[in-house]
């Protein structure tokens, strides 16, 4: 739990990961490209006090995330979202034996999410259930710009998907994450449009779909689309970090996810490790939105409680502190926030 002042936050990190990328993981030169690409992205948006070194970066393990999450960082549940790889590293990127051992160990406080790729097809399908089985999934992650053969990507709308989210859908795994953010190299920038969502979530509207780092840098398709799709999420994970280099423009992402989907349907992670989350979550809480940017409210107390662990420990049926708890929201509508007081306020001027 995180205090500040006489304010307390129960923090849900929704997106972290145990990977290797060590030079014998490495498969190939696309290896050490992703991971190279994921330094890139430390090294420039951290402030330099919470700077890793380079072979650091390459393998964290178990003890230190228990550490850098939960010790030094404020955190109260955090849930895996592993992503596979296996064309770039030999026994994959996400650990799952690790990672599924650490949260058997700590079930209280960790969650752990699986992936799955639709082009493994029927083989593919037999796994899934064996390890919601396994497992006891709640949600996967998805990574629709991952390599596979010769395939370099597919959609969420693609036939083989669908069957995959109706298998889903059958073993209660609700909560499907999508990685739906900037290229990593080698990655396809394509592969990673969000214009699948809009098709996926009309027809599975019993299922959460968590769009992870909302979109960007397609944020205004984005928000487009979950505006008028309410079982569409929006997770900050690479959002976060532009409070320290470029506080205008995460005022800009934030304050347009807000208008667009509430503070619902928003859900913070460190990404770690591309980020540990203390000073994420310290920046954040005394983050607001800058006076030039005044078409955005500023943030409230109660919407950075949601954002920061409420709204996912919803989705995960996360307990929750009876003095850390909000009343609940009304259900959250679609189409713009303010919509119905403005069309209000034009029929009593009428």
């Amino acid at each position: 739990m995180y205090k500040k002042g006489d304010d307390s936050f129960f923090i849900v990190d929704a997106h972290v990961a145990l990977w290797d990328a060590r030079r014998e993981n490495q498969r190939n030169i696309h290896g050490k490209q992703f991971i190279d690409c994921f330094y890139d992205y430390h090294r420039n948006l951290s402030p330099e006090s919470e700077l890793w070194t380079y072979d650091e970066y390459l393998y964290q393990g178990g003890e230190r995330l228990i550490k850098d999450l939960f010790i030094d960082g404020y955190v109260d549940h955090a849930i895996f979202q592993p992503a596979h790889l296996g064309e770039f590293y030999v026994n994959g990127f996400g650990q799952t034996e690790e990672a599924w051992a650490l949260t058997q160990k700590h079930s209280d406080i960790l969650t752990y999410n699986h992936n799955f790729d639709p082009r493994n097809g029927e083989a593919g399908l037999d796994q899934l259930r064996a390890d919601a089985e396994r497992f006891g999934l709640k949600g996967v992650k998805l990574y629709t710009a991952e390599w596979n053969g010769d395939s370099r990507g597919y959609k969420l709308d693609d036939d083989w998907t669908r069957r995959y989210l109706e298998v889903c859908r059958e073993l209660g795994i609700t909560n499907i994450h999508v990685h739906k953010g900037p290229t990593i190299r080698p990655l396809d920038r394509d592969a990673f449009d969000v214009a699948d969502v809009d098709h996926i979530a009309t027809d599975f509207t019993d299922l959460n779909f968590v769009v992870e780092h909302c979109g960007l840098p397609r944020l205004e398709d984005f928000c487009w689309i979950a505006t008028q799709e309410p079982n569409v999420h929006a997770g900050l994970a690479v959002a976060m970090p532009f409070m320290h280099t470029r506080p205008k423009y995460f005022g800009q992402i934030i304050g347009e996810l807000l208008y667009w989907l509430g503070e619902d349907r928003i859900q913070f992670s460190s990404d770690y490790a591309l980020w540990t989350p203390r000073w994420l979550i310290e920046t954040f809480v005394d983050f607001q939105i800058p006076d030039e940017l005044s078409e955005y409210p500023q943030i409230t107390l109660d919407q950075k409680k949601k954002i920061l662990g409420l709204n996912a420990a919803k989705m995960y049926d996360i307990p929750v502190p009876e003095d850390l708890r909000l009343a609940d929201a009304d259900e959250t509508e679609t189409g713009p926030r303010g919509a119905e007081q403005a069309a209000d306020e034009h029929l009593v001027g009428a």
